[in-house]
This record gives C-alpha cells, sequence and structure tokens, in this order.
C-alpha cells in the first residue's frame, strides 16, 4: 500500500498500518529471520550509550555494573606470552581444553596447547576459565565431553566458568548437522548440569544465528550466556554475562589476532 500525503487515507488502510508496525515491534528481526519473543527469557539490560570501544578494548560505564577484559585462545594462537598478556590489559583468559570431532567417529581431543596456556595464564595472576567445543549430538555424550574437561581441569584454581560450545560446521559435512532445537537445548543442559555438580559455574557460549534460531533459549535460561556478536554495542535482544566483541583484537604477547571479550558482573 502506498500512502499519498494529499489523499485521505480509509480506515482500512490505517488498520493495515498498524497491525505491521504492531507485528514489527512484537518480533526480534534478525538478518532475513523474524522470531518470536520468548517472554520468559530476561532481555538484555545494558544501556548500549555506557559500551564505550577505543582501539579494540572495550568498556562498559554503567555505574551498576563491574566489567574485566579477556581473550579466549586455543593452539591456534602458538606459543603466549601470559605475562606480556597481563601486562597489556587483559584481565582473563578462556581456554580451550579440547574438541570433538565433527567426523563421525566424534573423537575428543584435548587442545594441545591447554595445559601451557593454562598454566601460563595462571602464573600470570589472571582469572581463567575454559571452554570445549562441541559437536555431540545425544546428551551421553554432552555429558562425556563435560567429564573430560572436569578430568583435565581438576587440581586448577579456576575462577571463571566452564563453557559448552557447540558450533555449527559450515565448511564440511559432519556428524551434527541436520541437529534439532529440542536436541541441542538438551545437551548444553545436560552438560552444565554436570559441570555444576562438580562445583564449577556452567556457562552456554553461542552467536546469534544459534541463540535464535536454534537453541530453545527457556530451557536453559538457569545457565549464563556467553554471546560472540561483532559490533561496537550488542544488539542481542537476551540478556548475556560474558560478550565475545571482535575476533580482530591485538594483545602483546599473542601472535596474530585474537578474541577479545567483555565480562560483565553485577556491582556488589
Amino acid at each position: 500500500l502506498l500512502f499519498h500525503p494529499e489523499a485521505s487515507i480509509t480506515r482500512a488502510e490505517i488498520s493495515v498500518i498498524v497491525w505491521q508496525i504492531q507485528q514489527y515491534v512484537s518480533h526480534i528481526h534478525f538478518g532475513s529471520y523474524t522470531v518470536d519473543i520468548l517472554e520468559n527469557v530476561p532481555v538484555n539490560p545494558y544501556d548500549p550509550q555506557n559500551f564505550v570501544l577505543e582501539g579494540d578494548r572495550m568498556t562498559y560505564t554503567g555505574e551498576e555494573m563491574e566489567t574485566a577484559l579477556g581473550v579466549d585462545v586455543s593452539s591456534y594462537q602458538g606459543s603466549v606470552d601470559w605475562e606480556k598478556a597481563a601486562e597489556d590489559g587483559i584481565d582473563f583468559a578462556m581456554i580451550r581444553v579440547g574438541y570433538r570431532g565433527y567426523g563421525q567417529e566424534g573423537k575428543l581431543m584435548e587442545d594441545t596447547a591447554f595445559r601451557d596456556n593454562l598454566q601460563g595464564a595462571l602464573d600470570a595472576g589472571l582469572e581463567v576459565g575454559v571452554y570445549f567445543f562441541s559437536q555431540a549430538i545425544t546428551e551421553e555424550e554432552a555429558r562425556e565431553e563435560a567429564d573430560f574437561v572436569l578430568e583435565l581441569i581438576e587440581g586448577y584454581d579456576l575462577t571463571y566458568p566452564v563453557v559448552f560450545d557447540w558450533e555449527n560446521i559450515t565448511y564440511d559435512t559432519a556428524r551434527t548437522d541436520g541437529i534439532d532445537s529440542q536436541t541441542l537445548t538438551a545437551l548444553a543442559d545436560a552438560f552444565c548440569r554436570r559441570v555444576e555438580e562438580a562445583g564449577y559455574q556452567p556457562m552456554i557460549y553461542f552467536n546469534q544465528y544459534l541463540a535464535y534460531l536454534m537453541y530453545d533459549l527457556e530451557g536453559i535460561t538457569q545457565w549464563p550466556f556467553w554471546l560472540a556478536e561483532y559490533n561496537e554495542t550488542p544488539g542481542f535482544y537476551y540478556t548475556f554475562q560474558m560478550w565475545q566483541y571482535t575476533d580482530a583484537g591485538q594483545v602483546d604477547g599473542i601472535q596474530g589476532e585474537v578474541d577479545l571479550n567483555l565480562r560483565l558482573m553485577p556491582q556488589a
């Protein structure tokens, strides 16, 4: 329908316009997708104006939040000089423990740099958490992954979360192709429950595609979220506790580009 200012508008036309506006504001619009708003998932509480980016370093200026700046690394970053990273303003590190292969066998593998990264970050005085790259397809496999992680981190003083990082494989066929929302949500929940039972803080990592179109977020609201969204301000509709805001950070002691993250914690 077209609106011509010099002409009158009918009741039917205004009704259509109002309906279209209501449909737009009552849904989430992500790329070409339109998804329903989930009433039982807490919304993003952060004021976009309080996110301040200087160079590649992000802060949040709202007085209600305490923030920390961190990196997440794996063997892809090579050898890391954690003392230099700490001196360059890095507060915490999220270390990849390992991964499950995306082939049919789905073999569990330890990250070859995990032990050096974990001990190095701890020795440098950083807060440390870990993540596991999952390709689980059953709850049993998700619990197996959690047990794999828990065995490897036993005895270390971790103060940051143990994270379930399930991702789509877009560059090849994978054992996880075609997984449905109910199954994926159950996998994340099973991993997190096992981690919590062991006395650690679980967390779930996702990008907006997974969050809006794959996960049933209402089924995992008891766990904190780590959001990957590469923007100067996060447009994600729901709340999150950690934000991976770039994959192109530069940090002393780390070769090449690295993911940078902002942890947001309510002031005590």
